[in-house]
């Protein structure tokens, strides 16, 4: 069963959000709140994390995970962003945007992309999770809590304790964060290719 963890969403509770770190080192998966909607998370080397979060949400090998970090430096260990990308990255973190981009040695090689080697990383602007990143001092492997047969992602931390009760062992909810996801960009060509427009504005990276 779920522990569930209702964290304010202004002033985080330090004890509750030590403890939802100290579930998610232990090898534990959660559902917790993000600027654009719901995701679910675990720690970045947790090889059954990853594989759960396939099973739920029945995803294949071609599936992008994303690592949420904290701010820009963090980002920076583990994927290579261009000189020409550099300014337009920065100016939208933190920020409801994924980036697809060429991963770096620090990426455990089952996240990356089978082919192309690439991985998601994104910033959040939410306070929530901001104070578990802290906390965790890593990033979260993650991706939207959007289950097989819905159309949109669960937004009710009620909902969410309800369907997957015995599929993860925390949930954290801190109230609405909206049901749009990201907006994906794929930085990992030539070109910057909008790869799906979400909460997120796209404009500043096309032409």
């Amino acid at each position: 069963m779920a522990r569930y963890f209702d964290v304010h969403p202004d002033n985080p509770q330090p004890r509750s959000i030590q403890q939802i770190a100290d579930i998610v080192r232990d090898g534990g998966l959660i559902a917790y709140p993000t600027d654009s909607c719901f995701a679910l998370g675990c720690a970045l080397g947790n090889a059954e994390g990853l594989e759960r979060i396939r099973a739920i949400r029945h995803l294949d090998a071609r599936h992008h995970f994303t690592l949420v970090c904290k701010d820009f430096s963090q980002l920076g260990h583990f994927v290579t962003v261009s000189n020409a990308m550099f300014r337009a990255v920065k100016a939208s973190t933190p920020g409801s945007y994924t980036f697809i981009l060429p991963a770096t040695k620090e990426v455990p090689r089952r996240l990356a992309h089978p082919k192309k080697h690439t991985v998601g990383v994104r910033i959040p602007d939410h306070v929530v999770t901001q104070a578990l990143l802290a906390e965790l001092g890593e990033p979260l492997l993650s991706s939207t809590l959007l289950l097989p047969g819905d159309d949109e992602p669960l937004t009710a931390g009620w909902e969410i304790k309800e369907r997957l009760d015995h599929l993860v062992e925390a949930v954290v909810d801190s109230g609405d964060c909206g049901m749009d996801p990201t907006t994906v960009i794929d930085l990992s060509g030539a070109e910057p290719e909008i790869a799906r427009v979400g909460a997120g504005d796209p404009s500043r990276f096309q032409e």
